[in-house]
């Protein structure tokens, strides 16, 4: 089970840090990634990170400006936000996916395990 917190309401060019903490069972070799869904729009990749944290990859939108992390210890992984944007505002959502390859998904149908929501919004 994975629960997604953190999010809120902050001017642009603020930061925000999400959270993305998984309970009950858990395993090794699950990649996590962020999605965000904005009203009206699809569900959007945002970034992702392999289990042991050593490689991670972002849309090109938010390259730069966010970073994923993880703590394995914490079964927590992290999404820091800086230079926010009014269009950064949605609902962001944490999943992972079984890692087999090592390749990042950015596509929703390959994870099967999915948070709830946080919303994230931008003023400008």
């Amino acid at each position: 089970q994975l629960q997604a917190c953190g999010g809120g309401l902050v001017q642009a060019g603020g930061s925000l840090r999400l959270s993305c903490a998984a309970s009950g069972r858990t395993a090794s070799n699950y990649a996590t990634g962020w999605f965000r869904q904005a009203p009206g729009k699809e569900r959007e990749f945002v970034a992702a990170i392999s289990w042991s944290g050593g490689s991670a990859y972002y849309s090109d939108s938010v390259k730069g400006r966010f970073t994923i992390s993880r703590d394995n210890a914490k079964n927590t992984v992290y999404l820091q936000m800086n230079s926010l944007k009014p269009e950064d505002t949605a609902v962001y959502y944490c999943a992972a996916y079984f890692s087999r390859s090592g390749s990042f998904y950015v596509s929703p149908r390959m994870y099967d395990y999915w948070g709830q929501g946080t919303l994230v919004t931008v003023s400008s």
